[in-house]
């Protein structure tokens, strides 16, 4: 049997190196170093920082603010510069930035160095989450709907990992070397993030508009899933940064490390069920019932105590958070808004930076009150994706333009 020519064995072994399959692992660990470390580590380090490095809770407070703020100075950066989303060398950059400012971190007390770290964390983890989204929503169009959910599903796994080194380590080891850990696991989810595939898939020709009354339908039902994604932004944000706090104020403190590494391990499927679901319902409904419960799972730790409750909490918000992302970037790209990705992850991320200062009034007193804005907050959100609802159906009951037979339920 003749061989085939170099050329087509050379595009087979492209095609067979970034199959779906492969995709989803190298995204999925991008967004496992990226946010589920790179990010979410500092929730469970945070009370041994409390303990151990003198660091009070305004402080606290400002410190997630300033990665928040390099968040959204990175989303604002995939917008301004679109090709910076397409980029494999940006990737690669962000990732080694990333790991080389958590490493940084236990090698000083100082306050402002410590808010510059976590400001570069913050541009690192945007970057790295923007190229991966933008990067798996583009590849994975054309497949079944719950495969992007698996790649997303990282941001649980890399919060798993996180939970379980620092909840192993704060019996054996201070603060400094959880810091220290959390940049070698960054290490080794880089390895294989490093190949992801950035550029733009093949696509089919967009069908043409259909008249200025849908275009100008489509952009208000954009803002009003901006509005909903922001505000979410603002209340989850408040949650996945005190939670731990807060629950080791009412329990023992390896309660605190065991729900959020519960957190993560929630997180991991919940992407690809929300998914599974848009087979039946649109993202707009599912993403009022996931908002819904999101916001009874943050408001369960500051009105009852105790391990369960603890423990409900974080399978709840675990559920439903990274789910919430799935939903409402794939909402922004069924609209075929332009930077659809990078403009709702840069509305996300002002929220963010809203969160904590909202709240820091609060923190004398504790977190229980931080939780409870929060859970109004993400209520809030709720009602704003109600509305994009409610205004998808009156405007013709459908939303997903790339999917046609999806209707609004």
């Amino acid at each position: 049997m003749r061989s085939a020519p170099p050329q087509e064995r050379g595009v087979a072994h492209a095609g067979a190196a970034h199959s779906p399959r492969a995709h989803i692992v190298h995204s999925a660990a991008a967004l496992a170093a990226g946010m589920g470390v790179g990010r979410f580590v500092y929730t469970p380090i945070l009370p041994l920082m409390n303990a151990q490095a003198g660091l009070s809770a305004g402080t606290g407070a400002s410190l997630a603010t300033a990665n928040y703020a390099g968040y959204l100075a990175g989303a604002l950066g995939g917008i301004l510069l679109p090709r910076l989303v397409r980029s494999s060398t940006v990737l690669r950059c962000a990732l080694l930035i990333l790991g080389a400012s958590l490493a940084v971190m236990p090698l000083t007390h100082a306050t402002a160095l410590w808010l510059a770290l976590r400001s570069c964390a913050g541009v690192a983890s945007a970057l790295i989450f923007v190229i991966a989204v933008s990067s798996t929503l583009d590849h994975l169009r054309d497949h079944p709907v719950h495969l992007p959910g698996w790649a997303f599903g990282g941001i649980g796994a890399g919060i798993v990992l996180s939970g379980l080194l620092v909840l192993t380590l704060r019996s054996v080891a201070d603060w400094r070397v959880a810091w220290w850990a959390a940049a070698g696991l960054v290490v080794l989810l880089t390895v294989p993030s490093w190949n992801l595939r950035t550029d733009p898939a093949p696509q089919a020709v967009s069908p043409a508009p259909t008249g200025r009354e849908r275009a100008k339908g489509r952009r208000v039902w954009f803002n009003a899933l901006f509005v909903s994604y922001t505000l979410e932004g603002v209340g989850y944000i408040i949650a996945g940064t005190f939670l731990v706090a807060a629950i080791e104020q009412e329990a023992p403190a390896w309660i605190g490390s065991a729900a959020w590494a519960l957190v993560g391990l929630a997180a991991v499927p919940s992407s690809a069920l929300w998914a599974w679901l848009h087979r039946r319902w649109s993202r707009p409904g599912l993403l009022v019932a996931a908002l819904a419960v999101q916001a009874a799972g943050v408001a369960l730790p500051a009105l009852f105590g105790g391990a369960a409750t603890a423990l409900l909490s974080a399978i709840l918000f675990g559920g439903t958070f990274v789910g919430v992302s799935t939903l409402a970037l794939a909402a922004g790209t069924d609209l075929r808004f332009p930077r659809s990705v990078a403009l709702l992850t840069a509305g996300y991320s002002a929220g963010q930076i809203a969160g904590p200062l909202i709240v820091t009034p609060l923190l004398h007193h504790g977190y229980r009150g931080a939780l409870l804005v929060a859970a109004a907050v993400v209520s809030a959100a709720a009602v704003a994706a109600g509305f994009l609802r409610i205004s998808v159906r009156s405007g013709g009951g459908r939303l997903d333009v790339g999917d046609p037979d999806v209707q609004v339920r």
